[in-house]
């Protein structure tokens, strides 16, 4: 499999995108008491089915997905690396879910935080992916800060270690198997189905007796339309962008949920945290000003020469 390594701006696009919407859906779930997580992830699997339905048909993108699925005759790999990579997927969005609900939300951060420099080592180890000195930069920084959010917690909890350790390979082994990102993440969303049912009928009532609520009729379906625009822009983005590069641009995401922590939930900011998010900031920024560079042209009078050329071209 060939590494990507050309710059995408829809990918990065799409990777901002989808770092918003999963912000978004991260306080979209607390308007879902009083289901569990458990139950949260297995309806947010339910109303995901139908909506990647109706994207495969506004696409027309079913030619697609039936080949995807002629190719489980022919590719015996592919027969046993799809049901791991639903699981792999799976067990990412009942984390998410579960996380806030059960006293782990800073143990996850903590993973997304270092989920873009094991992102890095990936890209760096399989595929041999050039990072520029001003990405080394951010990671740099990124990292200093995820340094001391260790120092501060003492501490390197089994969530965390699941989001950083967990989606690399799901990534990796998504490109070995040439999946789409739409068609993909249908199957994967087919898949994961039939486990989505079981666990609402394991769970009883406590699950689906919410359905006697009139919010709720709109509630589960708008989790499930969140979802799906947010886990395909971050699909395409994987699809399009090096592994380094998305890496990176994963620390958007928990800029976003830290933000909204502490203005929609009203979760306190602690003075010595600032050490934590103030280096991420500055690589969340320094990943832009790469951007701009790269997609647009964007000139810095730090190169030797540049204001000399400036006069000439006035001239």
């Amino acid at each position: 499999m060939m590494p990507v390594s050309r710059f995408s701006g829809a990918g990065v696009a799409l990777s901002v995108l989808a770092s918003v919407l999963f912000a978004v859906l991260s306080g979209y779930t607390t308007l879902l008491a009083p289901l569990s997580g458990l139950a949260v992830f297995a309806w947010r699997i339910v109303w995901t089915l139908p909506g990647v339905a109706l994207l495969l048909v506004l696409r027309k993108q079913w030619p697609a997905f039936c080949l995807l699925l002629g190719r489980l005759r022919t590719e015996p790999k592919l027969v046993l690396a799809m049901p791991l990579l639903a699981a792999l997927f799976g067990v990412q969005q009942w984390l998410f879910m579960w996380a806030p609900l059960n006293g782990e939300g800073m143990a996850v951060a903590m993973g997304y935080f270092l989920l873009p420099l094991t992102m890095v080592l990936f890209g760096r180890v399989l595929y041999g992916e050039h990072l520029y000195r001003m990405q080394w930069l951010a990671v740099a920084c990124a990292l200093a800060g995820v340094v001391h959010e260790l120092w501060l917690t003492q501490a390197i909890a089994w969530p965390t270690l699941l989001v950083a350790l967990g989606y690399p390979p799901y990534f990796v082994l998504r490109r070995w198997a040439r999946l789409e990102a739409l068609t993909g993440f249908a199957l994967e969303v087919l898949l994961l189905f039939p486990f989505a049912l079981v666990m609402l009928w394991w769970l009883g009532p406590d699950s689906y007796g919410v359905m006697a609520e009139a919010r709720f009729w709109l509630l589960l379906p708008g989790l499930g339309l969140i979802s799906t625009v947010a886990l395909l822009c971050y699909l395409g983005a994987s699809r399009l962008l090096p592994l380094g590069l998305l890496g990176i641009l994963g620390y958007v995401e928990p800029v976003l949920l830290f933000l909204l922590a502490i203005t929609l939930l009203g979760e306190p900011l602690m003075a010595n945290r600032l050490l934590t998010y103030g280096p991420i900031w500055l690589a969340v920024g320094l990943t832009g000003l790469h951007i701009a560079i790269r997609q647009f042209g964007l000139r810095l009078p730090l190169r030797k020469g540049y204001f000399k050329a400036r006069v000439n071209t006035k001239r």
